[in-house]
């Protein structure tokens, strides 16, 4: 067998291609068609592409019947003879409608070898839309024996282009090493954003977390009536009554302060003793016994946020992220992110903001003792009172008595103030000091009054005059002592600030109420949510990993197709040993639904029922791409010397073959990007069930095989087609609805915007008239004469991609004349297949007793 001829990585739904040409024994042939039969094709239909030779159809008739052995299979076969062959013997299993031959002729050309005859030729057939068409048509000609006659078109990528366009792919899948930042709640779902901030939820706004019968309810009960009494106390003393009557006598606002101050801290190490004694990252019934017995109550588990709901989103936020076109390194920072903010500290890390809202220096700033200052300054309070003191005065003969009465009383009136200052308690036990301010009014007073009086004895003003002077200086007296009374005291008060202790406590209450939403009731859902963002970060982190070895172990392989001579480029590494390589080196096929079919476990795979028991302790090795040490590997050694690489331009182009190439189209690298993306997020989809029973589970080993094998698939649809084709829908989706849309890759843009080449040839090729010269027969003119001459038995197939209906404008370049063109889902060929019949007498049929062992 050449495995230069057959695909090594056959896509999905195309027809199983086997080769029967091989000198070896039975056995060999045997297990090819085991191989064959147990390749998985969707949707129960069974189409075999056989490469055999002409003269060993009739002993090979049993491989033949045992490829229906599981049920109806179509077959074509592709019977390469001789060039002295004349008849063509076939068994019953190889006639129509369930089989067809075509008979093509070993006629190698100057420097092509057969496989590349072959080798595009098994592709073109491979793909199952053109399959059928054959079929269909071979069971119209004579004997269901054709010999085709080919014109094909292939658009293809440059190698350079192909490397350039993957590796670019690749990149933008994984992105750069990017800090984990910080995460935001407005960034997050709604489930995640009440793990970020300090808000309640609205279901608990009415809850009374310090109920008054508690420990520390008690203290801020104590500690919030001190302050209400501080101040009530203050406003009966900042007035007249409080300089003029007995309440100023009476009223301890010291001690008051005092007061307040005592219980506040007593309040504080309440809270600190709760912060302390259930510090836990996990909220149990003892933890809440301990709580109780504290003073705090703790309700039940608002209906706001639960468990349950936060792998839910954490999933809805991975894949918005990654929908938005962050490649995997970012998302995987962002979730790092989020993992630390919402991981559980417990509430003993609280202390350390109580301190800084209850803390020592604010406590003693709270209870210090500060002077009381009153009387303003004081040579405007000497010039003032002189001055009143004069205009009493002016009273004749009795102002030298009533001028200095007024100083006397301005002195008076401050030395009163100075006693019954705000800041010291009635026994004198608290005093903070003060000044009023007397001396400079009794000095300005008697000098004044003692002017005014002479003035007085000199002007000899009326007697009404006199007692109007003297009332509005008595009256101005004490109007400015009660001035001057109220400011100090108002400015005393501001400066001691009991009212702050009112504050604290707001804080402190919202602080405990904080960590009791926070710290307690959401411990749970936060480690839940921390794990679960840790676990997916390190996934996408791995992930990312293993895509950047694979892409490079594409790059290695190019480097060894290019020979020993070739040095790598700045993009392009030296081989080396990659974690996502196999024991073989050896590339397996690939398809969505393996991923149900793996012997080993998988820990973070939805399960219906028990896993099955893990066959090898060592994790499987995912496959790896083509390398110069596989022996399968296209472009290694083999037996015979080193064989033609697997490339565009490995295999010289036969004579109806017509090769394009392109630099690449503006949609190809974002188109594969897509679908890598797509696919990373169907690999994701099958994590979230996984997390949610243990976050904290490490199985990244089964989830880097499938991202290996989603490159392999990726890379084998950008070599086969330029990833014209989708890739394998996925229907087992566990999240349909939010993955519908990022998944489905159905909608693929055209050949010319993928590869840089446009289709229009291909159009004036397929659309061309029945003209047999534009084809070329695959047989040499010697066998001419075997061919039917009737020019109307020939069959036609036209196929295209469909990736190439449009042209280089971008128009339907076949403008509804596509009735007999077969549209295929995948390939990079298009063109003509003529299949021409024989004469009747050419074919011969033998029965199933006169066939030979195989």
């Amino acid at each position: 067998m050449s495995p230069h001829v057959l695909p090594e990585r056959p896509l999905p739904g195309h027809a199983v291609c086997l080769d029967l040409r091989t000198d070896a024994g039975a056995d060999d042939l045997d297990a090819a068609v085991r191989a064959a039969l147990d390749a998985p094709q969707p949707g129960g239909e069974r189409r075999f592409l056989v490469l055999d030779e002409a003269d060993r159809l009739v002993a090979h008739q049993l491989l033949y019947e045992r490829l229906s052995s599981y049920g109806p299979a179509h077959i074509v076969c592709l019977a390469v003879g001789a060039r002295g062959e004349r008849n063509l013997s076939r068994s019953l299993t190889l006639r129509p409608p369930a089989a067809g031959v075509l008979w093509l002729f070993d006629t190698v050309e100057d420097g092509v070898p057969g496989e590349a005859v072959l080798r595009p030729l098994v592709d073109v057939l491979s793909a199952p839309e053109v399959f059928d068409a054959v079929l269909r048509a071979l069971g119209e000609v004579v004997h269901g024996v054709a010999v085709p006659a080919v014109r094909v078109l292939e658009h293809d990528l440059t190698e350079e282009a192909r490397a350039r366009a993957w590796r670019q792919a690749v990149e933008g899948l994984t992105g750069q090493d990017v800090p984990a930042g910080a995460a935001s709640a407005e960034q997050v779902p709604g489930a995640l954003r009440l793990l970020l901030d300090d808000g309640v939820p609205r279901s608990l706004a009415g809850h009374r977390w310090l109920p008054p019968q508690g420990r520390a309810g008690a203290r801020l009960a104590a500690c919030d009536e001190a302050v209400g009494d501080a101040v009530e106390d203050h406003q009966r003393i900042r007035g007249a009554a409080g300089l003029l009557t007995r309440a100023g006598r009476t009223v301890d606002l010291p001690g008051d302060i005092e007061r307040v101050t005592e219980e506040l801290a007593r309040f504080r190490t309440a809270v600190a003793d709760a912060f302390g004694a259930a510090g836990g990252s996990r909220l149990t019934a003892e933890h809440r016994g301990v709580l109780r017995d504290r003073g705090i109550e703790l309700p039940e588990m608002p209906r706001e946020i639960s468990r349950a709901g936060i792998v839910p989103a954490l999933r809805d936020h991975t894949h918005g992220l990654i929908g938005q076109g962050l490649p995997l390194r970012s998302v995987a920072a962002r979730l790092a992110a989020l993992s630390a903010r919402t991981a559980p500290v417990g509430s003993a890390a609280r202390l350390a903001r109580l301190d800084v809202i209850c803390g020592r220096e604010r406590l003693r700033r709270l209870g210090g003792r500060y002077p009381f200052t009153a009387g303003g300054s004081r040579p405007v309070a000497l010039a003032v009172t002189g001055v009143l003191a004069l205009l009493a005065g002016l009273w004749p003969v009795l102002g030298w008595v009533l001028g200095p009465a007024v100083g006397v009383l301005a002195a008076g009136l401050a030395h009163l103030m100075l006693r019954r200052r705000p800041n010291r308690s009635p026994d004198g036990r608290i005093d903070g000091g003060g000044a009023t301010g007397a001396a400079p009014r009794l000095f300005g007073g008697v000098a004044g009054g003692l002017v005014g009086a002479g003035a007085g004895q000199f002007l000899g003003p009326p007697t009404w005059l006199g007692a109007v002077t003297l009332t509005v200086s008595l009256a101005a007296v004490v109007l400015l002592a009660l001035r001057d009374w109220t400011r100090a005291v108002d400015d005393w008060w501001e400066r001691a600030d009991p009212e702050e202790a009112r504050r604290i406590l707001r804080e402190i209450e919202a602080l405990v109420v904080t960590t009791a939403v926070h710290d307690w009731l959401f411990a749970e859902v936060r480690h839940h949510c921390s794990a679960g963002a840790g676990a997916v970060a390190r996934l996408l982190r791995g992930l990312a990993e293993t895509a950047d070895a694979r892409g490079r172990a594409y790059e290695r392989g190019r480097a060894y197709e290019r020979g020993p001579s070739y040095a790598p480029t700045e993009h392009e590494e030296t081989p080396e040993e990659t974690p996502s390589t196999g024991a073989d080196g050896v590339t397996s096929s690939w398809s969505w639904e393996d991923w149900t079919d793996g012997a080993e476990e998988d820990v973070w795979s939805d399960m219906d029922e028990d896993p099955a028991p893990v066959r090898s302790s060592a994790p499987p090795a995912p496959s790896a791409p083509p390398t110069p040490s596989s022996p399968s590997a296209p472009g290694a050694p083999g037996p015979d010397g080193p064989a033609p690489a697997d490339g565009p331009s490995a295999l010289p182009a036969p004579a109806w073959l017509e090769r394009r190439y392109g630099d690449g189209g503006p949609l190809l690298v974002d188109t594969l990007v897509g679908d890598l993306v797509a696919g990373t997020l169907v690999i994701l989809d099958r994590c979230w069930a996984g997390i949610e029973r243990d976050p904290g589970a490490v199985a990244s080993a089964v989830h880097e095989q499938r991202v290996a094998e989603l490159l392999d698939e990726t890379r084998l649809r950008l070599e086969r087609d330029v990833a014209a084709s989708p890739p394998p829908r996925y229907d087992g989706l566990r999240d349909p609805g939010g993955l519908s849309a990022l998944a489905d890759r159905a909608d693929r843009p055209d050949a010319a915007r993928l590869t840089g080449v446009a289709a229009d040839p291909v159009a004036l090729l397929v659309l061309s008239d029945d003209d047999p010269g534009r084809t070329v027969t695959l047989c040499g003119p010697e066998h001419l004469r075997l061919l039917s001459h009737d020019p109307h038995a020939a069959r036609h197939v036209r196929f295209v991609p469909e990736a190439m209906r449009s042209g280089a404008a971008g128009d339907d370049l076949w403008r509804g004349t596509t009735e007999d063109v077969v549209w295929t889902g995948a390939g990079r060929h298009a063109g003509i297949l003529r299949l021409v019949p024989l004469r009747a007498d050419v074919v011969h049929t033998v029965r199933a007793e006169e066939a030979g062992e195989p």
